[in-house]
C-alpha cells in the first residue's frame, strides 16, 4: 500500500517537473514529457529493484532512438535529472546500470553530480544513464 501511494507520488511529480519544463521551451525536438513519459514503467525498479519490466527497457531504447543531436541529448539529461531529483527514494546505483542492463549505451551518466549543459555533446558512445 505505502509503495503505492510512493509510485503514485512519483508520477505526480514527474507531470510536475514536465509541466515546469514545458513551458521553458527547450529547442530540442524530444520534449521532457516524452522522455518521462517513456521511463515513467522504470520508477518502480528504480526505486525497488528486482526485474525490469520490459515497458521500462523500451522506454530507455526509445529515448536513446529520439536523441538524435546533442540538444535533444542534453534535453533527455536534463528531464531525467529534474524528475529524479523529485522522486525520493530512487537508487541513483540502479538508474547508472539501466542503460546497460537494457542492452543500450548513452553517452552520459546521470547522477547528481551530472552537469547535462557541459558534458553532453555527446557521440553515441558511453555507458550510464
Amino acid at each position: 500500500m505505502a509503495n503505492s501511494t510512493v509510485v503514485k507520488l512519483a508520477a505526480s511529480c514527474i507531470a510536475v517537473v514536465v509541466c515546469l519544463l514545458m513551458v521553458s521551451g527547450a529547442e530540442a525536438a524530444i520534449t521532457c514529457g516524452e522522455v518521462t513519459q517513456q521511463l515513467r514503467p522504470c520508477v518502480d525498479y528504480l526505486m525497488n529493484g528486482g526485474g525490469i519490466p520490459s515497458a521500462c527497457c523500451d522506454g530507455v531504447k526509445q529515448v536513446k532512438a529520439a536523441s538524435t543531436s546533442g540538444e535533444d541529448r542534453r534535453t533527455a539529461c536534463s528531464c531525467i535529472l529534474d524528475a529524479a531529483a523529485m522522486i525520493p527514494g530512487l537508487d541513483y546505483n540502479l538508474i547508472s546500470s539501466l542503460p546497460s542492463q537494457c542492452g543500450v549505451s548513452l553517452p552520459y551518466k546521470i547522477s547528481p553530480s551530472t552537469d547535462c549543459s557541459r558534458s553532453i555533446e555527446m557521440s553515441d558512445t558511453g555507458n550510464g544513464f
